[in-house]
C-alpha cells in the first residue's frame, strides 16, 4: 500500500516537473525523442522499489539521465552493427555480373537437380531445414517421420552436395 502512495507521489512529481525534465532531456541531446524518453520514465516509475525516495525530483532527473544513456548506448550499438553489416557485404567486384551471374545460375540449377534426384522427401527435408529454418523435430512431425529419418535425409543431402561441390570445383 505504501508503495502505491510512493508511485503516485513520483507520478505527481513527474507531472509537476514535466517541463523541466523535457528541457533537461532536450539539452542532453534527446531532441524530438524527449517526449518518448519521458514516457519511458513514466513507465519505469511503476517498478520503483518499495523504499521511500527522499529527493524525488533528483531521483527523476537521475532516472531520465540513465534512460538517455541507455538509449545512446543502444543507438551506438545499432549503428555499429549496421556499419559492420555494411562492411561485411560484398564489394562491387564481388557482386555477380555477366559471366559470374551465369555461372551462379548454372550452379544453382545443378544443386536443384542433385536435390530433386535424391527424392521428394530428402529434397523437402533439406529445403525446410536449411532454407526455411524449420527445426528437425518440427520437420519430422510435419512429414510424419522419425527424427532419425530427418537426420539421415540431411546427411544424404549434405553428402550429395559435397560431391557436387568437388565436381564443380574441378571444372
Amino acid at each position: 500500500m505504501e508503495q502505491d502512495k510512493q508511485i503516485q507521489g513520483l507520478q505527481r512529481v513527474l507531472l509537476n516537473e514535466r517541463h523541466r525534465l523535457l528541457r533537461f532531456l532536450v539539452a542532453r541531446g534527446a531532441g524530438d525523442e524527449a517526449e518518448d524518453v519521458l514516457q519511458d520514465l513514466w513507465q519505469r516509475i511503476h517498478t520503483v522499489p518499495s523504499q521511500p525516495v527522499t529527493e524525488p525530483v533528483s531521483y527523476l532527473f537521475r532516472a531520465a539521465e540513465n534512460l538517455m544513456r541507455d538509449r545512446r548506448r543502444s543507438q551506438v550499438s545499432r549503428e555499429r552493427r549496421q556499419h559492420d553489416w555494411y562492411e561485411a557485404g560484398p564489394t562491387a567486384e564481388e557482386l555477380p555480373q555477366g559471366e559470374r551471374a551465369l555461372i551462379a545460375r548454372e550452379r544453382l540449377r545443378a544443386v536443384d537437380q542433385v536435390l530433386s534426384g535424391l527424392g521428394f522427401r530428402v529434397d523437402r527435408v533439406f529445403r525446410r531445414y536449411r532454407l526455411d529454418g524449420v527445426g528437425q523435430a518440427a520437420i519430422a512431425a510435419e512429414l510424419g517421420i522419425s527424427l532419425s529419418s530427418v537426420e539421415k535425409d540431411l546427411q544424404k543431402a549434405y553428402r550429395a552436395l559435397a560431391e557436387l561441390k568437388v565436381r564443380l570445383d574441378a571444372e
